[in-house]
């Protein structure tokens, strides 16, 4: 069944306009990450860090990483 524009809700409308435009970044930008290799201690210290969230582990605040680095937050 064909839906008519002027049938949808502004809601509706605005839905199918952000898939549509997510679709279309994903087409023209992709993965730049795809094909790459993850290394191995990359990908250890990402395990701890998803095991340490899970078990309600937070870590440093944005805030704090920011002023470490000395960017306005």
């Amino acid at each position: 069944m064909r839906t008519r524009m002027i049938e949808l809700t502004v809601d509706e409308l605005k839905q199918i306009i952000g898939e549509v435009v997510e679709q279309k970044l994903s087409e023209m930008l992709g993965d730049p990450d795809e094909g790459l290799e993850l290394r191995e201690d990359i990908e250890a210290r990402l395990r701890r860090s998803l095991e340490a969230e899970s078990r309600g582990t937070r870590g440093i605040p944005a805030q704090e990483v920011a002023a470490q680095l000395g960017v306005e937050w």
